[in-house]
């Protein structure tokens, strides 16, 4: 059975939980109503992890065994007050495991990690203190650390708009890794804008990409990129996906940076069954013209049982549980949806 079933969704006025049995959708909810929930995962032991934020009450963490009684955690990532940088902490983007410990990617662009669960978090200063930060300059979305990949001691961080770091040291040192995209701006120090990123679970080396200025794959482990964008409508996007039992790769089209939505107001998922080297529009079932709104980076969730997941920034949810041959859009009209996963 795909796990998308059973999903978690995160909006920005609280979360949602939406259940798949007998037949039928519900929903439950809202979680934090009100809050903005920027992202939802589990720690390494299974234990339920939210991100949560106001504009006038700040950002937290909170846990849940259950998706149901929520804590929120005192210890949870912050920068010391008295950083020479001055940096804050505006938002939770991601949440990312490897092995016992779970990293959380944030803005202002920062890396924290948990060694407990989420109880308690520290910052990495190779990424926090990075020499030359600042010239780092936020991207529309601001200046977020919002993907982490790992394998090993191997870290993966991309930070927006900056560009991807790896590291080879579990995170002791990081080095850049962008050759091959075009940035998306060269005034000064270059700026690469990654939207998102996804690796092959068996191959770490093997990446792929959206960016701010395209599709992009790497088989170096980001040393080198190449562009990757052929019967894509459009290479402008934010979210990026991968089946690992099959390969698959799903991302969502949109226009252009100037124009966010998709191309001639047709919303759907472009999928990929030979690595990158081709697209095309992912089997049937998508709404006729009309639909302008697209899918955020954090917004969509691949399983490994032929099972994805995307909702858009209108409130909608569409599911595949078949690989991407035939989708399914939820009876449901959400708030603005931030971030979508398995529970």
């Amino acid at each position: 059975m795909a796990q998308v079933n059973h999903l978690g969704i995160g909006t920005e006025k609280g979360a949602y939980r939406l259940d798949h049995e007998g037949g039928q959708w519900s929903v439950s909810g809202p979680l934090f109503p009100g809050w903005k929930v920027s992202a939802l995962s589990t720690a390494p032991d299974g234990t339920y992890l939210a991100a949560i934020g106001s504009n006038w009450f700040g950002v937290s963490v909170h846990r849940s065994h259950d998706f149901e009684s929520w804590t929120q955690v005192e210890n949870g990532p912050k920068y010391k007050e008295d950083n020479p940088l001055g940096l804050k902490l505006n938002q939770i983007w991601t949440f990312h495991n490897a092995g016992n410990r779970v990293y959380a990617g944030v803005d202002q662009a920062g890396l924290f990690y948990s060694d407990d669960q989420g109880l308690t978090w520290e910052g990495v200063p190779a990424i926090n203190e990075w020499p030359a930060r600042e010239s780092w300059s936020p991207g529309f979305g601001g200046l977020a650390a919002h993907r982490v990949l790992s394998h090993g001691d191997r870290l993966w961080v991309g930070i927006s708009a900056v560009g991807v770091f790896r590291s080879e040291d579990g995170g002791e040192s990081f080095v850049r890794a962008d050759e091959g995209v075009i940035p998306a701006s060269e005034e000064g120090e270059p700026a690469w804008c990654v939207h998102s990123l996804v690796a092959d679970r068996d191959d770490p080396n093997r990446i792929w990409r959206q960016d701010h200025r395209g599709v992009y794959r790497t088989t170096d482990g980001g040393d080198k990129w190449e562009q990757i964008e052929n019967g894509l409508p459009a290479s402008f996007g934010f979210a990026i996906g991968r089946n690992q039992e099959t390969g698959t790769l799903f991302v969502a089209p949109i226009t252009a940076d100037e124009n966010r939505v998709p191309v001639n107001g047709h919303f759907s998922v472009f999928r990929s069954q030979d690595d990158g080297d081709s697209w095309e529009e992912a089997g049937v079932g998508w709404p006729a013209e009309g639909q302008f709104n697209g899918a955020l980076r954090n917004a969509m969730v691949v399983d490994d049982e032929g099972g994805v997941a995307i909702g858009t920034t209108a409130g909608s949810v569409f599911v595949t549980a078949d690989d991407g041959d035939n989708w399914e859009q939820l009876p449901v009209s959400l708030p603005r949806i931030l971030s979508v996963a398995t529970v």
